[in-house]
Protein backbone atom coordinates (compact mmCIF):
# COMPACT_ATOMS: atom_id res chain seq x y z
CA UNK A 1 0.00 0.00 0.00
CA UNK A 2 1.65 3.27 -0.91
CA UNK A 3 2.08 5.73 1.82
CA UNK A 4 1.22 9.65 0.81
CA UNK A 5 4.52 11.91 1.29
CA UNK A 6 2.90 15.29 2.90
CA UNK A 7 3.91 18.88 2.93
CA UNK A 8 4.51 20.33 6.81
CA UNK A 9 1.81 21.87 8.68
CA UNK A 10 3.20 25.44 7.53
CA UNK A 11 3.15 27.99 10.58
CA UNK A 12 0.81 31.01 10.77
CA UNK A 13 0.85 33.21 8.23
CA UNK A 14 2.37 31.32 5.97
CA UNK A 15 -0.46 30.36 2.97
CA UNK A 16 2.02 28.50 0.52
CA UNK A 17 5.79 27.30 0.22
CA UNK A 18 7.29 26.49 -3.01
CA UNK A 19 9.05 23.10 -3.98
CA UNK A 20 12.51 23.94 -3.74
CA UNK A 21 14.47 20.62 -4.13
CA UNK A 22 13.79 17.16 -4.80
CA UNK A 23 16.55 14.90 -2.79
CA UNK A 24 14.93 11.73 -4.29
CA UNK A 25 13.50 10.47 -7.55
CA UNK A 26 10.98 7.92 -8.79
CA UNK A 27 12.20 4.61 -8.20
CA UNK A 28 14.92 5.34 -5.63
CA UNK A 29 14.62 3.63 -2.06
CA UNK A 30 14.32 6.00 0.72
CA UNK A 31 14.83 5.03 4.42
CA UNK A 32 12.14 6.19 7.27
CA UNK A 33 13.13 9.46 8.01
CA UNK A 34 14.91 10.31 5.09
CA UNK A 35 15.38 13.62 3.88
CA UNK A 36 13.32 13.75 0.97
CA UNK A 37 12.01 17.14 -0.21
CA UNK A 38 12.01 20.51 0.80
CA UNK A 39 9.59 23.66 0.70
CA UNK A 40 10.34 27.09 0.84
CA UNK A 41 8.27 29.48 2.26
CA UNK A 42 9.00 33.39 2.88
CA UNK A 43 10.22 32.35 6.50
CA UNK A 44 11.83 29.29 6.36
CA UNK A 45 12.97 25.82 4.50
CA UNK A 46 11.04 23.24 5.63
CA UNK A 47 12.27 19.48 5.44
CA UNK A 48 9.80 17.47 4.64
CA UNK A 49 10.93 13.38 5.77
CA UNK A 50 10.06 9.67 4.46
CA UNK A 51 7.20 8.30 6.55
CA UNK A 52 8.14 4.94 5.87
CA UNK A 53 10.87 2.88 4.24
CA UNK A 54 10.77 2.01 0.50
CA UNK A 55 10.35 3.30 -2.80
CA UNK A 56 9.61 6.57 -4.33
CA UNK A 57 7.13 5.64 -6.48
CA UNK A 58 5.37 8.94 -7.61
CA UNK A 59 6.25 12.67 -7.18
CA UNK A 60 3.38 15.04 -7.86
CA UNK A 61 4.31 18.24 -6.66
CA UNK A 62 7.61 19.39 -9.46
CA UNK A 63 10.52 21.80 -8.46
CA UNK A 64 9.05 25.00 -8.38
CA UNK A 65 5.30 24.43 -7.52
CA UNK A 66 3.96 26.25 -5.25
CA UNK A 67 1.85 23.93 -2.61
CA UNK A 68 -0.39 24.15 0.37
CA UNK A 69 -0.53 23.16 3.92
CA UNK A 70 -0.50 19.33 4.27
CA UNK A 71 -0.53 18.99 0.51
CA UNK A 72 0.31 15.53 -0.55
CA UNK A 73 3.29 15.92 -2.10
CA UNK A 74 4.34 12.60 -3.78
CA UNK A 75 4.24 8.82 -2.70
CA UNK A 76 6.34 5.77 -1.12
CA UNK A 77 5.63 2.56 -2.26
CA UNK A 78 6.67 -1.04 -0.18
CA UNK A 79 10.01 -2.56 -1.75
CA UNK A 80 13.45 -1.51 -2.77
CA UNK A 81 15.05 0.88 -5.62
CA UNK A 82 17.16 -2.28 -6.53
CA UNK A 83 14.03 -4.19 -7.29
CA UNK A 84 11.95 -2.15 -9.19
CA UNK A 85 15.11 -1.10 -11.56
CA UNK A 86 15.41 -4.75 -11.91
CA UNK A 87 11.52 -5.24 -13.23
CA UNK A 88 11.96 -2.06 -15.28
CA UNK A 89 15.22 -4.23 -17.05
CA UNK A 90 13.54 -7.47 -17.54
CA UNK A 91 11.07 -5.29 -19.41
CA UNK A 92 13.74 -4.02 -21.84
CA UNK A 93 16.59 -5.26 -23.64
CA UNK A 94 19.03 -7.44 -22.88
CA UNK A 95 22.05 -5.10 -24.11
CA UNK A 96 21.56 -2.33 -21.37
CA UNK A 97 21.28 -5.22 -18.85
CA UNK A 98 24.76 -6.22 -19.62
CA UNK A 99 25.84 -2.54 -19.94
CA UNK A 100 24.46 -1.61 -16.85
CA UNK A 101 26.46 -4.67 -15.29
CA UNK A 102 29.29 -3.95 -17.16
CA UNK A 103 29.34 -0.36 -15.82
CA UNK A 104 28.33 -0.78 -12.18
CA UNK A 105 31.24 -3.93 -12.03
CA UNK A 106 34.03 -0.88 -13.16
CA UNK A 107 32.67 1.04 -10.42
CA UNK A 108 32.86 -1.57 -7.89
CA UNK A 109 36.49 -1.94 -9.22
CA UNK A 110 36.98 1.74 -9.04
CA UNK A 111 35.73 1.98 -5.56
CA UNK A 112 37.91 -1.10 -4.07
CA UNK A 113 40.90 0.59 -5.47
CA UNK A 114 39.99 3.89 -4.12
CA UNK A 115 40.27 2.17 -0.55
CA UNK A 116 36.72 2.47 0.77
CA UNK A 117 33.23 3.82 0.78
CA UNK A 118 32.58 7.03 -1.17
CA UNK A 119 30.55 10.18 0.58
CA UNK A 120 29.08 13.14 -1.27
CA UNK A 121 30.43 16.19 0.33
CA UNK A 122 27.16 18.12 0.62
CA UNK A 123 26.57 22.52 1.60
CA UNK A 124 25.22 22.77 5.17
CA UNK A 125 20.94 23.11 4.84
CA UNK A 126 20.53 26.98 4.62
CA UNK A 127 17.54 28.28 6.88
CA UNK A 128 15.18 30.89 6.55
CA UNK A 129 16.12 32.96 3.10
CA UNK A 130 19.26 32.45 2.93
CA UNK A 131 19.47 31.04 -1.10
CA UNK A 132 22.67 30.19 -1.73
CA UNK A 133 26.47 30.87 -0.46
CA UNK A 134 29.80 31.23 -1.99
CA UNK A 135 32.72 29.15 -1.79
CA UNK A 136 35.29 30.45 -0.25
CA UNK A 137 38.38 28.66 0.98
CA UNK A 138 39.46 24.79 0.42
CA UNK A 139 41.39 23.70 2.55
CA UNK A 140 42.21 20.60 1.78
CA UNK A 141 43.51 19.23 -1.59
CA UNK A 142 42.10 16.15 -3.17
CA UNK A 143 44.28 13.72 -1.84
CA UNK A 144 45.43 15.07 1.15
CA UNK A 145 44.79 12.55 3.90
CA UNK A 146 42.15 13.97 6.68
CA UNK A 147 40.61 13.23 9.74
CA UNK A 148 36.90 12.86 10.70
CA UNK A 149 35.47 16.52 11.22
CA UNK A 150 38.09 18.15 9.93
CA UNK A 151 37.56 21.04 7.95
CA UNK A 152 37.54 20.34 4.55
CA UNK A 153 35.38 24.05 3.19
CA UNK A 154 34.20 27.24 3.90
CA UNK A 155 31.01 28.36 2.66
CA UNK A 156 30.80 32.05 3.37
CA UNK A 157 26.03 33.07 2.99
CA UNK A 158 25.21 36.68 3.23
CA UNK A 159 25.06 36.44 7.34
CA UNK A 160 27.60 33.70 8.41
CA UNK A 161 30.63 31.33 7.37
CA UNK A 162 29.83 27.81 8.01
CA UNK A 163 32.54 25.18 7.89
CA UNK A 164 32.01 21.64 6.12
CA UNK A 165 33.88 18.91 7.52
CA UNK A 166 35.10 15.84 6.72
CA UNK A 167 32.60 12.56 7.07
CA UNK A 168 35.34 9.79 8.01
CA UNK A 169 38.86 9.92 8.14
CA UNK A 170 40.03 9.67 3.84
CA UNK A 171 40.42 12.12 1.57
CA UNK A 172 38.76 14.14 -0.94
CA UNK A 173 38.40 12.06 -4.09
CA UNK A 174 37.10 15.06 -6.59
CA UNK A 175 36.94 18.74 -6.01
CA UNK A 176 32.97 19.57 -7.61
CA UNK A 177 32.71 23.42 -6.35
CA UNK A 178 36.00 24.88 -6.76
CA UNK A 179 36.51 28.58 -4.91
CA UNK A 180 34.29 31.49 -5.50
CA UNK A 181 31.04 28.86 -7.05
CA UNK A 182 27.88 29.72 -5.92
CA UNK A 183 26.28 27.13 -4.27
CA UNK A 184 22.54 25.95 -2.88
CA UNK A 185 21.70 24.42 0.17
CA UNK A 186 23.09 20.97 0.20
CA UNK A 187 24.61 21.10 -2.75
CA UNK A 188 27.30 18.53 -3.32
CA UNK A 189 30.37 20.09 -3.15
CA UNK A 190 32.99 17.26 -3.50
CA UNK A 191 32.92 13.27 -3.37
CA UNK A 192 35.00 11.74 -0.50
CA UNK A 193 36.87 8.38 0.13
CA UNK A 194 37.02 7.16 3.38
CA UNK A 195 40.40 5.37 4.60
CA UNK A 196 41.92 6.66 1.42
CA UNK A 197 44.71 10.02 1.32
CA UNK A 198 48.62 10.11 1.77
CA UNK A 199 51.69 10.02 -0.47
CA UNK A 200 49.73 7.65 -3.43
CA UNK A 201 46.35 9.40 -2.51
CA UNK A 202 48.07 13.25 -3.47
CA UNK A 203 49.67 11.58 -6.60
CA UNK A 204 46.68 9.86 -8.51
CA UNK A 205 44.54 13.08 -7.46
CA UNK A 206 46.57 15.85 -7.53
CA UNK A 207 46.70 16.15 -10.57
CA UNK A 208 43.18 15.88 -11.67
CA UNK A 209 42.80 18.75 -8.33
CA UNK A 210 45.44 20.90 -10.13
CA UNK A 211 43.77 20.79 -13.64
CA UNK A 212 40.12 21.21 -12.52
CA UNK A 213 41.32 24.13 -10.52
CA UNK A 214 43.43 25.99 -13.31
CA UNK A 215 40.05 25.14 -15.32
CA UNK A 216 38.01 27.00 -13.25
CA UNK A 217 37.80 28.89 -10.23
CA UNK A 218 33.71 29.33 -10.15
CA UNK A 219 33.85 32.93 -10.00
CA UNK A 220 35.17 33.68 -13.51
CA UNK A 221 37.88 32.73 -15.63
CA UNK A 222 41.97 32.49 -15.10
CA UNK A 223 43.89 36.28 -16.06
CA UNK A 224 47.26 36.48 -16.91
CA UNK A 225 48.71 39.75 -15.62
CA UNK A 226 52.51 39.92 -17.20
CA UNK A 227 53.79 36.38 -17.28
CA UNK A 228 51.81 35.42 -14.29
CA UNK A 229 48.48 33.27 -14.37
CA UNK A 230 45.79 34.24 -11.86
CA UNK A 231 42.88 32.53 -10.00
CA UNK A 232 39.60 34.67 -9.77
CA UNK A 233 39.85 34.51 -6.41
CA UNK A 234 43.30 35.45 -5.88
CA UNK A 235 42.79 38.13 -8.68
CA UNK A 236 40.09 39.50 -6.09
CA UNK A 237 42.45 39.33 -2.79
CA UNK A 238 45.26 40.88 -5.18
CA UNK A 239 43.29 43.88 -6.46
CA UNK A 240 41.80 44.06 -2.45
CA UNK A 241 45.09 44.51 -1.24
CA UNK A 242 47.16 46.30 -4.06
CA UNK A 243 49.73 44.05 -4.12
CA UNK A 244 52.49 43.51 -6.81
CA UNK A 245 51.67 40.41 -8.80
CA UNK A 246 55.41 40.16 -9.99
CA UNK A 247 56.10 39.79 -6.10
CA UNK A 248 54.13 36.59 -5.75
CA UNK A 249 55.06 33.15 -6.20
CA UNK A 250 52.77 30.99 -7.61
CA UNK A 251 52.20 27.34 -6.52
CA UNK A 252 49.27 26.45 -9.01
CA UNK A 253 50.08 24.60 -12.04
CA UNK A 254 52.23 26.31 -13.83
CA UNK A 255 52.90 28.72 -11.68
CA UNK A 256 49.44 29.96 -10.98
CA UNK A 257 48.87 32.07 -8.14
CA UNK A 258 45.93 30.51 -5.72
CA UNK A 259 44.38 32.47 -3.28
CA UNK A 260 46.51 30.88 -0.51
CA UNK A 261 49.53 32.50 -2.73
CA UNK A 262 47.71 35.66 -2.03
CA UNK A 263 46.96 34.72 1.62
CA UNK A 264 50.58 34.29 2.42
CA UNK A 265 51.95 37.28 0.56
CA UNK A 266 49.71 39.49 2.39
CA UNK A 267 50.35 38.17 5.64
CA UNK A 268 54.62 38.20 5.76
CA UNK A 269 54.06 41.59 3.09
CA UNK A 270 56.25 40.51 0.68
CA UNK A 271 54.06 41.51 -1.96
CA UNK A 272 54.18 45.19 -1.40
CA UNK A 273 53.72 47.70 -4.34
CA UNK A 274 57.18 49.43 -3.93
CA UNK A 275 57.22 53.27 -4.26
CA UNK A 276 56.67 54.78 -7.44
CA UNK A 277 59.75 57.09 -7.42
CA UNK A 278 63.38 56.64 -5.72
CA UNK A 279 63.98 60.26 -5.01
CA UNK A 280 64.25 61.25 -1.20
CA UNK A 281 61.37 61.23 1.04
CA UNK A 282 60.68 64.93 0.34
CA UNK A 283 59.70 64.76 -2.99
CA UNK A 284 58.08 61.58 -2.77
CA UNK A 285 55.61 63.57 -1.07
CA UNK A 286 54.82 66.13 -3.53
CA UNK A 287 51.13 66.49 -5.07
CA UNK A 288 50.62 63.35 -7.28
CA UNK A 289 51.44 64.09 -10.99
CA UNK A 290 48.67 65.79 -12.76
CA UNK A 291 46.23 63.25 -15.20
CA UNK A 292 47.19 60.08 -12.33
CA UNK A 293 43.72 59.27 -10.89
CA UNK A 294 44.06 56.00 -9.17
CA UNK A 295 40.70 54.01 -8.77
CA UNK A 296 40.55 50.32 -7.76
CA UNK A 297 37.28 48.43 -8.06
CA UNK A 298 36.50 45.44 -6.18
CA UNK A 299 33.38 43.29 -5.66
CA UNK A 300 30.78 43.97 -2.97
CA UNK A 301 31.25 41.22 -0.72
CA UNK A 302 27.82 38.76 -0.40
CA UNK A 303 27.33 40.09 3.27
CA UNK A 304 27.52 43.55 1.85
CA UNK A 305 25.14 43.12 -0.78
CA UNK A 306 22.50 41.88 1.67
CA UNK A 307 23.14 44.46 4.13
CA UNK A 308 22.77 47.09 1.24
CA UNK A 309 19.38 45.27 0.60
CA UNK A 310 17.94 44.89 3.50
CA UNK A 311 18.21 48.73 4.40
CA UNK A 312 17.10 49.69 1.21
CA UNK A 313 13.88 47.35 1.80
CA UNK A 314 13.39 48.84 5.48
CA UNK A 315 13.30 52.66 4.24
CA UNK A 316 11.16 51.58 1.42
CA UNK A 317 8.54 49.46 3.26
CA UNK A 318 8.35 50.69 6.25
CA UNK A 319 6.97 54.23 8.05
CA UNK A 320 9.75 54.86 9.84
CA UNK A 321 10.29 57.69 12.38
CA UNK A 322 13.09 58.37 14.89
CA UNK A 323 12.33 60.07 18.11
CA UNK A 324 15.17 61.27 20.08
CA UNK A 325 16.24 61.70 24.21
CA UNK A 326 18.98 61.92 26.38
CA UNK A 327 20.50 59.69 29.19
CA UNK A 328 22.41 60.96 32.31
CA UNK A 329 25.03 58.06 32.89
CA UNK A 330 26.25 59.21 35.86
CA UNK A 331 24.31 57.11 38.06
CA UNK A 332 25.50 53.88 36.06
CA UNK A 333 29.30 55.34 35.98
CA UNK A 334 29.63 55.09 39.52
CA UNK A 335 28.12 51.94 39.94
CA UNK A 336 30.40 50.55 37.19
CA UNK A 337 33.76 52.57 39.15
CA UNK A 338 32.04 50.90 42.37
CA UNK A 339 32.11 46.87 41.30
CA UNK A 340 34.01 46.91 38.13
CA UNK A 341 36.77 45.32 40.38
CA UNK A 342 34.50 42.76 42.41
CA UNK A 343 32.28 42.15 39.31
CA UNK A 344 35.42 40.89 37.67
CA UNK A 345 36.65 38.44 40.24
CA UNK A 346 33.01 37.51 40.82
CA UNK A 347 31.90 36.73 37.45
CA UNK A 348 35.60 36.50 35.10
CA UNK A 349 34.02 39.18 32.62
CA UNK A 350 34.24 43.45 32.30
CA UNK A 351 31.22 45.09 33.46
CA UNK A 352 30.29 47.10 30.55
CA UNK A 353 27.17 49.51 29.53
CA UNK A 354 25.53 46.95 27.25
CA UNK A 355 24.70 45.25 30.34
CA UNK A 356 22.66 47.75 32.04
CA UNK A 357 20.70 48.47 28.74
CA UNK A 358 19.72 45.49 27.49
CA UNK A 359 18.20 44.98 31.24
CA UNK A 360 16.48 48.35 30.64
CA UNK A 361 15.23 47.33 27.29
CA UNK A 362 13.84 44.01 28.16
CA UNK A 363 11.84 45.94 30.81
CA UNK A 364 10.82 48.73 28.97
CA UNK A 365 9.65 46.15 25.73
CA UNK A 366 7.19 44.62 28.60
CA UNK A 367 5.28 47.48 29.47
CA UNK A 368 5.42 48.06 25.97
CA UNK A 369 4.53 44.84 23.84
CA UNK A 370 3.60 46.90 20.61
CA UNK A 371 7.57 48.16 19.74
CA UNK A 372 8.36 44.39 20.62
CA UNK A 373 6.05 43.37 17.83
CA UNK A 374 7.15 42.55 14.61
CA UNK A 375 4.53 43.11 11.38
CA UNK A 376 3.88 40.01 9.09
CA UNK A 377 2.39 40.95 5.99
CA UNK A 378 -1.33 42.26 7.57
CA UNK A 379 -0.71 40.42 10.65
CA UNK A 380 0.57 41.98 13.75
CA UNK A 381 2.78 39.00 16.10
CA UNK A 382 2.87 39.77 19.67
CA UNK A 383 6.12 38.36 20.60
CA UNK A 384 5.57 36.89 24.94
CA UNK A 385 9.30 36.88 25.30
CA UNK A 386 12.18 39.66 24.53
CA UNK A 387 14.77 38.22 22.31
CA UNK A 388 17.23 41.52 21.40
CA UNK A 389 19.81 41.51 18.53
CA UNK A 390 23.05 43.28 19.66
CA UNK A 391 24.78 44.66 16.34
CA UNK A 392 28.42 43.45 16.26
CA UNK A 393 31.20 45.18 13.50
CA UNK A 394 33.27 42.54 11.59
CA UNK A 395 35.50 43.03 8.95
CA UNK A 396 33.19 41.61 6.49
CA UNK A 397 30.31 43.99 7.68
CA UNK A 398 27.44 44.12 10.42
CA UNK A 399 25.97 40.96 12.31
CA UNK A 400 23.24 41.09 14.38
CA UNK A 401 23.40 38.08 16.86
CA UNK A 402 20.46 37.46 19.38
CA UNK A 403 20.52 37.16 23.34
CA UNK A 404 17.47 34.98 24.05
CA UNK A 405 14.93 35.41 26.66
CA UNK A 406 16.96 38.48 28.18
CA UNK A 407 14.54 39.32 30.59
CA UNK A 408 15.39 36.08 32.28
CA UNK A 409 19.32 36.91 32.04
CA UNK A 410 21.41 38.40 34.33
CA UNK A 411 23.78 41.35 33.44
CA UNK A 412 26.92 39.26 33.98
CA UNK A 413 25.09 36.81 31.35
CA UNK A 414 24.54 39.72 29.10
CA UNK A 415 28.35 40.50 29.03
CA UNK A 416 29.58 37.36 29.00
CA UNK A 417 27.53 36.24 25.87
CA UNK A 418 28.19 39.95 23.80
CA UNK A 419 31.94 39.54 24.12
CA UNK A 420 31.15 35.70 22.58
CA UNK A 421 29.68 37.58 20.31
CA UNK A 422 32.59 39.87 19.09
CA UNK A 423 34.70 37.38 19.34
CA UNK A 424 33.05 34.68 16.78
CA UNK A 425 32.04 37.19 14.65
CA UNK A 426 35.30 38.58 14.11
CA UNK A 427 36.34 34.83 13.41
CA UNK A 428 33.75 34.42 11.03
CA UNK A 429 32.31 31.70 13.52
CA UNK A 430 29.01 33.20 14.55
CA UNK A 431 26.28 30.03 13.23
CA UNK A 432 23.03 30.54 11.87
CA UNK A 433 21.42 30.01 15.08
CA UNK A 434 23.33 32.75 16.21
CA UNK A 435 21.59 35.58 14.00
CA UNK A 436 17.84 34.04 13.67
CA UNK A 437 15.23 35.50 15.15
CA UNK A 438 15.18 38.79 17.24
CA UNK A 439 11.94 40.96 18.45
CA UNK A 440 13.89 44.08 18.97
CA UNK A 441 17.52 45.37 18.36
CA UNK A 442 20.36 47.87 19.60
CA UNK A 443 23.11 49.09 18.02
CA UNK A 444 26.25 50.83 19.61
CA UNK A 445 27.36 54.01 17.41
CA UNK A 446 29.13 55.53 20.25
CA UNK A 447 32.30 53.04 20.15
CA UNK A 448 33.31 54.75 17.36
CA UNK A 449 32.46 58.22 18.57
CA UNK A 450 29.01 58.91 17.09
CA UNK A 451 27.28 61.37 19.19
CA UNK A 452 23.88 61.05 17.66
CA UNK A 453 22.36 59.04 14.23
CA UNK A 454 19.19 58.01 12.93
CA UNK A 455 19.29 53.95 13.04
CA UNK A 456 17.45 51.72 10.31
CA UNK A 457 15.13 48.84 11.72
CA UNK A 458 16.10 45.76 11.14
CA UNK A 459 12.78 43.94 9.44
CA UNK A 460 10.48 42.08 10.50
CA UNK A 461 11.23 44.48 13.83
CA UNK A 462 9.09 47.78 14.25
CA UNK A 463 12.06 49.58 16.60
CA UNK A 464 15.47 50.00 16.81
CA UNK A 465 17.64 51.48 19.84
CA UNK A 466 20.58 53.43 18.69
CA UNK A 467 23.15 54.41 21.47
CA UNK A 468 25.86 56.62 21.24
CA UNK A 469 28.68 58.41 23.00
CA UNK A 470 29.18 59.34 26.21
CA UNK A 471 29.81 63.19 25.88
CA UNK A 472 30.29 65.45 29.22
CA UNK A 473 27.95 68.72 29.00
CA UNK A 474 26.59 71.51 30.84
CA UNK A 475 23.27 70.17 32.65
CA UNK A 476 21.20 72.19 34.53
CA UNK A 477 20.38 70.07 37.53
CA UNK A 478 18.26 71.70 40.59
CA UNK A 479 18.57 75.39 39.56
CA UNK A 480 22.49 74.73 39.02
CA UNK A 481 24.87 73.87 36.63
CA UNK A 482 26.58 71.27 36.53
CA UNK A 483 28.85 68.30 34.16
CA UNK A 484 27.11 65.29 33.75
CA UNK A 485 28.23 62.38 31.34
CA UNK A 486 25.26 62.57 28.65
CA UNK A 487 24.18 59.70 26.09
CA UNK A 488 21.87 61.01 23.50
CA UNK A 489 19.29 57.60 22.50
CA UNK A 490 17.65 57.23 19.07
CA UNK A 491 14.51 54.82 18.57
CA UNK A 492 13.83 54.12 15.15
CA UNK A 493 10.35 52.76 15.08
CA UNK A 494 7.43 51.98 12.23
CA UNK A 495 4.54 54.13 12.50
CA UNK A 496 2.19 51.45 10.75
CA UNK A 497 2.77 49.72 13.93
CA UNK A 498 3.87 52.04 16.83
CA UNK A 499 2.19 55.13 17.74
CA UNK A 500 4.49 58.17 18.54
CA UNK A 501 3.08 58.64 21.92
CA UNK A 502 4.31 55.07 22.52
CA UNK A 503 7.44 55.59 20.89
CA UNK A 504 7.68 58.56 23.07
CA UNK A 505 6.99 57.11 26.40
CA UNK A 506 9.27 53.74 25.96
CA UNK A 507 12.33 56.34 25.48
CA UNK A 508 11.34 57.68 28.69
CA UNK A 509 11.13 54.60 30.39
CA UNK A 510 14.54 53.53 29.14
CA UNK A 511 15.41 56.77 30.32
CA UNK A 512 14.37 56.53 34.03
CA UNK A 513 15.74 52.96 34.38
CA UNK A 514 19.09 54.04 32.94
CA UNK A 515 19.10 57.11 34.78
CA UNK A 516 18.23 55.22 38.49
CA UNK A 517 19.86 51.28 37.77
CA UNK A 518 18.07 50.97 41.28
CA UNK A 519 14.96 50.11 39.17
CA UNK A 520 15.98 47.40 37.41
CA UNK A 521 16.95 44.97 41.02
CA UNK A 522 13.19 46.97 42.37
CA UNK A 523 11.46 46.00 39.25
CA UNK A 524 9.52 49.35 39.63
Amino acid sequence: MATEIKAPTFPESVAEGTVAAWHKKPGDSVERDELIVEIETDKVVLEVVAPEAGTLTDVMAEEGDTVASEQVLGKIGEGSASGSKKEEKSSGDDSAEKSEEKSEGKKEEKKASGGGKQHDVKAPSFPESIQEGTVATWHKKVGEAVKRDDVLADIETDKVVLEVVAPADGALAEIKAEEGSQVESEAILATFTEGAGGDSGSESGGDSASAKADSSDGDGADEKVGDKILAPAARKMVAEHDLDVAKIEGTGKGGRILKEDVQKAVKDGSAKKAAKSSAPAKAAAAPTAEGERIEKRVPMSRLRQTIAKRLVQAQQTAAMLTTYNEVDMTEIMALRAQYKETFLKAHDIKLGFMGFFVKAASEALKRFPDVNASIDGTDIVYHGYQDIGVAVSTDRGLVVPVLRDTDSMKIADVERKIVDFGKRGRDGKLGMDDMIGGTFTITNGGTFGSLMSTPIINPPQTAILGMHKIQDRPMAINGKVEIRPMMYLALSYDHRMIDGKDAVQFLVTLKELLEDPARLLLDI
